[in-house]
C-alpha cells in the first residue's frame, strides 16, 4: 500500500532527505574553495588550509546520526512584528545548522536562541510555541514522530514516549551526545554564560558529564571567536574515561577541544614511583604551596656590595643600598620569581642610566639593554636572584630533611615532614622515582617561577577525587577564563577526596562559582539506584539521593555465585540482551575472572577499548569504573570491592560507583557475605 503524499511522516522524511542534500552541498562548496590567489604567503596558506579541513570535517553527515531530532512551530515569528492572523515560523532543531542554496535555514543548530524552547517550553510556560514535535529514528532513518500541543489547554500533559525511548536506548561503543534529551534544569547549566564558573553536583545517571560537554559545545557556538583564541580543555580522571567521551563533541561538530588528564597537565617529569596514602595526602595539601614559595624565595639574598659597570672610559657605580631597595621593591610587588629575575638587570641598568643623564649624556633604550647585559650586572643578578629549576627545588625539599624543616616550619609538623621525605634520596632529577603528587608539586613550583598559560574555558570531570594541589594545578589553566566543575561527593574514592565543593572551588580559584545540584536520574534504573542509595548515609549523609525518572524499572537481581563459572553464566545471560555489558570486580579478582571468561570462550575487552556488535563484554577493575556506563552490569563480590580499599568509607564509595554503572540491568553476584550497609534500611 503506497504512502499518501500528505502523510506527515512522509513529509518529514522528505525534509530530512532535502536537508541531507543541502548539507552535502555545503560540504562540497567548502571542498571546492580555491585559495591559491588569496593568501600572502605559505604560512597563511597552511593556516587557511587547516581551517578549511576542519570545516569539512565539521560538515560531515553521520549516516547513523539524526540530522534533526525535533521541530518547533512558533505561534509568532520570533523577534518580528506579526500581522494579525499570520502564522509563526517552523524550525527543525538539529546538531548543526544547515541551509539551502538560497541561504534559508533548513535545520537550526540546537544552540541557537530560537532552539531554546525545545528544551524549556512547558504547558505552564509555552514560550510562544504552538507545537513541539520529537522524531524517532532507527539508525539514520526517521521512523516516528510525536507531538505536544503546548498552546492547547485542552490537551493533557503527558510523558514523551520517544524521549523515554531515547534515554533508555541501548548503547554499544563510546558515550553519545544527549542533545535530543536535554532537560530544562540541564539546559540552564548548558546555556549559562562564559564569564561565570559553574559547579555541578550530580549523582549517578544525572547526566552531569554530558551536561559539561554540551556546555563546551554551547560556549564554542556563542563565543567562538574568543575561545578560538584562548582555547578550551576537557579534563578527565583517566585515559579510559577520555576515550569513552571523545566522540561526543565531534558528533556536535566541535573538533577543536583538547582532552587531558591532570597527569598530562603536570607531565614535567617521568612518573616512576608511588606514594603511600599518608604521603600523598600531605603532598596534596594546599599548605605545600606555602612551603614551595618559602623554599623558592629563600634563594633571593640581599646584595652585600655595590655593582660597578664599565662603559668605555667611564665607570658607573650602583651603591649597595640602591641595589637592596631594588630587590626589596621587586619582592614587595609579589610578581613571579622568574619575571622579577628578568626585571632585576633592567632595574639596575635604569639606575645607571639615571647617573648617565645627570652627567649630561643622553642614553636611549639600546644603552639600557646593553648595560643590563653587562657582565658585572649579570654576575650581581646571579648572586642575588639566582635561576632555580623547579624540579631540582622539589627534589631538594623531598631529599634534604634540614632544607624541608627550615621551610616547612610552622606549616607542616614533624610527622608530616617525615611522611614526605624520601627514605633514599635521589641523586638527580632524572634518576628520581617521581610520583604523581610530586609532579603536581613541580607544576606548582614552575608556576611560581613562570606564569602558566590560561585557557578560555576548562571542564573538570570527576572532580571530587582531586587533591587541593591538583585543584590549584587545574585552576592555573583557567586563571583568566572560566570553569565547569563536575562531580559527585559520594563517589570520592581517594584518601584526599573533596569534602565540600566550596572548599574545592576555593583551591581552584573559582570561589564565586555557582553550585548546581542535579538529582533527577535519567540513566540508572529505579531498582538499581534505590539499592545503591542504601550506602549514602554511610558515605555522604548530606547528599540528596538520586530519584530515577525512568519509566522502566530495569532488571535487578542479587544472587549467590559460589564459583567464577556462575559469574560467567550471569554475563552470558545479560549478553543475550541488546547493548553493552560490563563485568565489574575488585582489582584483585580480575585475573581469575579473565581466566574464567577465556576458558568459557566468552570474548571480552578492557576499559577504554571500544565495544562492537561481536564483542560487547568489558571486564572492568573497580578502580577504573568511575564515569563509565554499560547497558547491563554484573557486579562481582561487593565485599571484595570494599576490602580492596585502605579504609571502609573509601571502599563503600568505590562500591557505590560500581553499583551505579548499569543503564538497563544489574546482577550482583557473591560467594562471600554482602556488606552489612547494603541490608534493607
Amino acid at each position: 500500500m503506497s504512502t499518501p503524499v500528505d502523510d506527515p511522516l512522509s513529509r518529514e522524511r522528505s525534509h530530512l532527505s532535502s536537508s541531507r542534500s543541502a548539507l552535502r552541498a555545503m560540504r562540497e562548496d567548502v571542498e571546492a574553495l580555491d585559495i591559491s590567489d588569496v593568501t600572502a604567503n605559505w604560512v597563511n596558506a597552511e593556516a587557511l588550509n587547516h581551517q578549511i579541513e576542519e570545516r569539512i570535517k565539521a560538515l560531515a553527515d553521520l549516516s547513523d546520526t539524526p540530522l534533526f531530532f525535533g521541530r518547533l512551530d512558533y505561534l509568532h515569528t520570533p523577534g518580528a512584528e506579526q500581522a494579525e492572523g499570520a502564522e509563526g515560523e517552523r524550525f527543525y532543531i538539529g546538531r548543526r545548522h544547515v541551509h539551502d542554496a538560497d541561504g534559508d535555514p533548513m535545520v537550526i543548530d540546537w544552540r541557537a536562541p530560537v532552539s531554546q524552547p525545545f528544551y524549556r517550553a512547558s504547558k505552564k510556560d509555552p514560550l510562544d510555541i504552538a507545537l513541539r514535535r520529537r522524531f524517532g529514528y532507527t539508525g539514520g532513518d526517521l521512523t516516528a514522530y510525536e507531538d505536544e500541543h503546548l498552546s492547547d489547554p485542552a490537551e493533557a500533559a503527558k510523558t514523551s514516549r520517544l524521549l523515554q525511548q531515547e534515554i533508555e536506548r541501548p548503547r554499544v561503543g563510546p558515550m553519545r551526545d544527549i542533545v535530543a534529551t536535554i532537560q530544562p534544569e540541564q539546559d540552564e547549566i548548558v546555556r549559562s554564560g562564559l564569564s561565570g564558573s559553574v559547579c555541578v553536583q550530580g549523582g549517578p545517571g544525572t547526566g552531569k558529564t554530558a551536561v559539561g560537554l554540551h556546555r563546551v559545545a554551547y560556549l564554542l557556538y556563542a563565543h567562538r571567536e574568543r575561545l578560538a583564541r584562548t582555547g578550551t580543555l576537557v579534563i578527565g580522571p583517566n585515559r579510559s574515561f577520555l576515550h569513552y567521551i571523545e566522540q561526543v563533541l565531534p558528533a556536535l561538530g566541535e573538533l577543536s577541544v583538547q582532552q587531558a588528564t591532570v597527569e598530562d597537565l603536570v607531565a614535567h617529569v617521568e612518573i616512576k614511583g608511588t606514594d603511600d596514602a599518608t604521603a600523598a595526602v600531605v603532598k596534596g595539601d594546599a599548605r605545600m604551596a606555602q612551603v614551595l614559595r618559602r623554599a623558592l624565595y629563600a634563594h633571593v639574598t640581599l646584595p652585600t656590595e655595590p655593582v660597578m659597570v664599565v662603559r668605555g672610559s667611564r665607570r658607573w657605580r650602583v651603591a649597595q643600598y640602591e641595589l637592596e631597595d631594588i630587590v626589596r621593591e621587586l619582592l614587595d610587588r609579589d610578581i613571579r620569581y622568574g619575571a622579577a629575575r628578568e626585571a632585576l638587570p633592567q632595574r639596575i641598568a635604569h639606575a645607571v642610566l639615571v647617573q648617565m643623564e645627570r652627567s649630561g649624556e643622553a642614553p636611549d633604550d639600546r644603552v639600557q639593554d646593553a648595560v643590563a647585559r653587562n657582565n658585572a650586572v649579570k654576575a650581581a643578578v646571579k648572586t642575588v636572584w639566582p635561576a632555580v629549576d623547579p624540579a631540582k627545588l622539589v627534589l631538594r625539599l623531598l631529599s634534604d630533611a634540614d632544607f624541608l624543616a627550615e621551610h616547612a616550619e610552622g606549616i607542616l609538623d614533624g610527622e608530616e615532614q617525615k611522611a614526605i621525605l624520601w627514605t633514599k634520596p635521589a641523586r638527580s632529577v632524572k634518576s628520581a622515582k617521581w610520583s604523581t603528587a610530586d609532579a603536581v608539586l613541580i607544576d606548582e613550583a614552575t608556576d611560581l617561577i613562570q606564569r602558566t598559560h590560561s585557557l578560555g574555558h576548562v571542564v573538570l570531570d570527576e572532580a571530587q577525587d582531586l587533591s587541593p594541589m591538583q585543584y590549584r594545578a587545574v585552576g592555573r589553566r583557567c586563571t583568566t577564563g572560566s570553569a565547569t566543575v563536575l562531580g559527585d561527593l559520594a563517589q570520592g574514592t581517594t584518601p584526599w577526596a573533596t569534602r565540600g565543593w566550596q572548599e574545592a572551588l576555593t583551591h581552584l580559584g573559582k570561589q564565586d562559582a555557582v553550585v548546581e545540584e542535579l538529582t533527577a536520574g535519567f540513566r540508572v534504573p529505579t531498582d538499581v539506584i534505590t539499592y545503591a542509595s542504601r550506602l549514602l548515609p554511610h558515605i555522604a549523609p548530606g547528599l540528596t539521593p538520586v530519584e530515577s525518572i525512568r519509566e522502566n524499572p530495569g532488571h535487578f537481581e542479587v544472587r549467590e555465585a559460589p564459583a567464577t563459572a556462575d559469574v560467567v553464566e550471569a554475563c552470558r545471560e545479560l549478553l543475550r540482551n541488546e547493548g553493552s555489558t560490563g563485568l565489574i570486580a575488585a582489582d584483585a579478582r580480575i585475573p581469575a575472572l579473565a581466566e574464567a571468561l577465556a576458558e568459557a570462550g566468552v570474548p571480552y575487552l578492557g576499559p577504554g577499548e571500544e565495544t562492537t556488535q561481536e564483542t560487547r563484554l568489558t571486564l572492568v577493575p573497580a578502580t577504573l569504573a568511575k564515569g563509565l556506563e554499560y547497558d547491563y552490569v554484573v557486579l562481582d563480590e561487593p565485599q571484595a570491592v570494599v576490602d580492596g580499599e585502605p579504609d571502609e568509607r573509601t571502599g563503600l564509595r568505590r562500591l557505590y560507583v560500581a553499583l551505579t554503572r548499569a543503564v538497563s540491568g544489574l546482577i550482583v553476584t557473591h560467594a562471600a557475605g554482602l556488606p552489612p550497609q547494603l541490608a534493607s534500611p
